[in-house]
C-alpha cells in the first residue's frame, strides 16, 4: 500500500484514538505521522527528521497515547521541548487526541510557573508528562518526578532545544532514563550536537526523513517588501491597514522592539499586545489567549516565545526584521497556514538583505513576489471602507433618535449646518488615522527615485564602474559591496577584535581590504565582507571557529558601525556611557593592534577599511559613508 492510500484505520491504534481523529476531521495521516507511527508502535527508538506544521506532534503522540496503562499512576512517558510555549502547545495536542481516553492524565511542567503546583499535580499521579529540560531535570532532583516506570522518551524540536543551550539538561537527563526505555527525536535540521545525541542514547534507531516535504512552505502564500521611502513602523501600518487579516503575528528580534512597535501600533487604534520572553507565563498565557478570543488581533513577538504557538485565527506572519537563519523563518511562517489552512506571509527587507532573502528561497524551495506598498490614498480608502461598514452596523441603534436629537441642538449652539457638524465629527474621530491626506507621499517620491536612478545607469553605464560612491575598493576584480555578518563571539568568550581579524585572514585568505568595520559586543560581533566571496571562501566561513568556538556567521542587518561623538575633550563620555577613548562600550570601531589604521589614541590601533596602513591619526573618529 503506498503512503497516500493509508489512513487512519489502517494503522494498528485503538478505538478512542481513531473516534478522536474522526471527531477531529482527519482520516488520513501526514508523510511524517504515516512513516513514523507503525515504527512507534512497535517499540523501535527514532529518529524523525521534519520541519514545523508537519504533523510531528501527532506522530508520536498517538503511538505514547495507544499504549497507555491507566492504572498506572506514575509517568509512563516524558516528552521534551525547547520552550514554555511549545511545551503547552504539545500538552494541548496531547490531550485533544487523547479526548476519548476516560482518565487520562496529561502534565505540563515548565518554569515561570509554580513549581509547587506542578509537584502537586504530579504527586496526584500522572500518565505523560510535557516539560521544559530544566524544569524536568529540577523535578527529578527533587525526587517529584520518578522515571522508573516511563515506556518513552521525546526530544521534541531537538536542533533548537540543544541550540539554546539545553544539551548538558538534555544529556543528564537521558541518562536517568530507564535502559527499556524507547527514545524518540525529532528534528528539522541534524547539527552535530545532535548527531551527537543520537549517537549516544537510540539504540538502532529507524529513520523517517520527511524534511524536503515541508507543507508548511506550500501552504503560505509569501511576499517581500523592500525597505524603502517610509519607516519600518509606517510600512506595518499601511500592511495591517490594506491586507484582509483576521489576526497576525509580527515578528521582530529584540524584546525592546515587540514592546515599542506594539505601544506604536496600540496608539494608533491597533488592538496589539507584545509577547516575550521577559513577560511573566501567567501574563504570557493570558495574551496567546486573548489573541485567541479575539480580545486582540495583533501579537509583536520574538522567535522563541512564539514557537509552537497555534492560533487558528492567524492568517498573517509579518516578518518585521528578517530572521537569521532559515530555520525560524520557516518556523516563523508556520504559524498561519496550519492544518489544512491557508495563509500569507509578508516580509521586510533591507537591501543590503536581500542575498538571505534569496537564501530563503533556495532552501524552502519556493519563489517569493516582491510588492510595493500601498499609497496613502490607498490606506485612506481602506480606512473609510472600514468606517463605512461601522456606521452601517449603527444604523438601526435603539440610541439612535437621542443622538438626532443632539445633533440639532448642536446645530443650534455652534450656528452650523448638519453637513458641516458632520465633517467636524468626522474630523475628530479619525484621531492618528485620517481617512486622506495632503502633501506628498515619500513611497511614491521613494519609487520615483529609483527609477531616475535606474534610467541614469542605463544612459550612463560608467558611473557603475568600481570608482562609486562607496569609494572604490575592489574584491576579485568588482566594485566593493558589503553585506554584514553577526559572529556568535563577543568579549564574553574572550574575543578581541585581532583574533577575529586574525581568523578571517588566516583561516578565510581575506587580505585587509576584504574585512570591513568591525563592532565587538557581549555576545557577539558585527563584520563587514564582501559580497562577492567565492564559494569556497563563503564555505569556510560557515565552518570557522574562534577561541574554539564555532562563530555561526549569518547575514544580519545591523548597519549602526560608527563611533559616538561625544565633546573634544579627552575625558567626556560617549553615548553609550563609556569613557571616551576606553573600551567599555560597543560603539567603537574594530580595533587590530598592528595592523592598518590611525592610533586610537589609548595604545590600541583602530582597524579601518577606508584607511591605509601610514594614513595620519584623524581628528575626530570617522564615520563609514
Amino acid at each position: 500500500m503506498s503512503e497516500n492510500q493509508i489512513k487512519f484505520v489502517d494503522l494498528d491504534l485503538n478505538e478512542n484514538l481513531l473516534s478522536a481523529l474522526n471527531a477531529m476531521g482527519f482520516d488520513t495521516p501526514t508523510p511524517i505521522q504515516a512513516a513514523s507511527i507503525p515504527f512507534l508502535l512497535e517499540g523501535k527508538d527514532a529518529l524523525g527528521k521534519a520541519q514545523t506544521g508537519t504533523g510531528k506532534t501527532a506522530a508520536f503522540s498517538l503511538p505514547v497515547l495507544n499504549k497507555i496503562d491507566l492504572g498506572q499512576h506514575k509517568p509512563q512517558a516524558i516528552v521534551m521541548a525547547p520552550t514554555r510555549e511549545l511545551a503547552i502547545q504539545v500538552a494541548a495536542e496531547i490531550k485533544t487526541l487523547g479526548q476519548k481516553i476516560k482518565g487520562l492524565k496529561v502534565i505540563e511542567i515548565y518554569g515561570g510557573a509554580s513549581i509547587v503546583d506542578q509537584m502537586r499535580a504530579l504527586k496526584n499521579g500522572s500518565h505523560i508528562v510535557v516539560g521544559t529540560p530544566g524544569r524536568v531535570k529540577d523535578l527529578i532532583n527533587r525526587r517529584t518526578l520518578h522515571l522508573d516506570e516511563v515506556k518513552t522518551f521525546v526530544l521534541d524540536e531537538a536542533d533548537e532545544m540543544l541550540k539554546m543551550g539545553f544539551v548538558d539538561d538534555v544529556t543528564w537527563i537521558m541518562e536517568q532514563a530507564p535502559e527499556s526505555a524507547q527514545r524518540v527525536l525529532f528534528s528539522a535540521t541534524m547539527p552535530p550536537m545532535v548527531k551527537t545525541i543520537v549517537d549516544r542514547f537510540l539504540r538502532n534507531p529507524a529513520r523517517v526523513d520527511v524534511a524536503g516535504e515541508n507543507r508548511t512552505v506550500a501552504k503560505v502564500e509569501q511576499q517581500y517588501w523592500v525597505v524603502k521611502g517610509v519607516e519600518k513602523d509606517e510600512a506595518m501600518s499601511r500592511l495591517l491597514e490594506t491586507e484582509d487579516t483576521d489576526a497576525s503575528i509580527v515578528f521582530v528580534r529584540t524584546r525592546q522592539d515587540t514592546e515599542r512597535l506594539s505601544d506604536w501600533l496600540s496608539a494608533r487604534g491597533f488592538k496589539s499586545a507584545a509577547l516575550h520572553g521577559d513577560i511573566p507565563q501567567a501574563q504570557r498565557e493570558r495574551t496567546v489567549d486573548n489573541i485567541k478570543r479575539g480580545v486582540i488581533d495583533i501579537l509583536v513577538a520574538t522567535d522563541v516565545v512564539a514557537r509552537g504557538l497555534d492560533v487558528p485565527r492567524i492568517t498573517h506572519v509579518f516578518n518585521y526584521d528578517i530572521p537569521f537563519d532559515t530555520e525560524s523563518y520557516i518556523h516563523r511562517i508556520g504559524r498561519t497556514g496550519r492544518a489544512g489552512r491557508t495563509g500569507k506571509a509578508v516580509l521586510l527587507v533591507r537591501t543590503n538583505q536581500i542575498r538571505m532573502l534569496r537564501t530563503i528561497e533556495r532552501v524552502t524551495k519556493s519563489s517569493m513576489e516582491e510588492i510595493q506598498l500601498p499609497n496613502r490614498d490607498k490606506v485612506a480608502e481602506a480606512r473609510l471602507i472600514k468606517l463605512s461598514a461601522e456606521l452601517e452596523a449603527e444604523k438601526t441603534s435603539n440610541t439612535i433618535e437621542k443622538f438626532a436629537e443632539l445633533i440639532e441642538k448642536l446645530q443650534v449652539s455652534l450656528e452650523v449646518d448638519a453637513a458641516t457638524l458632520a465633517a467636524i465629527l468626522l474630523q475628530r474621530q479619525q484621531g492618528k488615522r485620517p481617512l486622506f491626506y495632503t502633501g506628498a507621499d515619500p513611497m511614491i517620491e521613494a519609487i520615483e527615485r529609483d527609477s531616475k536612478r535606474r534610467k541614469e545607469r542605463r544612459d550612463n553605464p560608467r558611473d557603475a564602474g568600481p570608482a562609486g560612491r562607496d569609494g572604490g575598493r575592489s574584491f576579485g576584480g568588482t566594485k566593493q559591496d558589503w553585506d554584514t555578518y553577526q559572529l556568535q563571539v563577543g568579549r564574553d568568550s574572550g574575543v578581541q577584535v585581532k583574533d577575529i581579524v586574525g581568523a578571517l585572514a588566516n583561516e578565510l585568505g581575506l587580505t585587509k581590504h576584504s574585512i570591513g568595520a568591525i563592532k565587538l559586543a557581549q555576545g557577539h560581533t558585527f563584520v563587514q565582507l564582501p559580497k562577492a566571496m567565492t564559494s569556497e571562501v563563503a564555505g569556510k566561513l560557515k565552518k570557522l571557529r574562534i577561541r574554539q568556538k564555532e562563530v555561526g556567521a549569518v547575514v544580519c542587518d545591523f548597519d549602526d558601525f560608527r563611533e559616538s561623538r561625544g565633546p573634544r575633550t579627552g575625558g567626556a563620555p560617549r553615548r553609550d556611557g563609556a569613557p571616551r577613548g576606553g573600551r567599555g562600550g560597543e560603539g567603537h570601531r574594530g580595533r587590530r593592534e598592528g595592523g592598518a589604521g590611525a592610533s586610537a589614541g589609548n595604545g590600541e590601533r583602530r582597524f579601518d577599511r577606508n584607511r591605509g596602513p601610514k594614513s595620519k591619526p584623524a581628528a575626530r573618529p570617522s564615520r563609514d559613508a
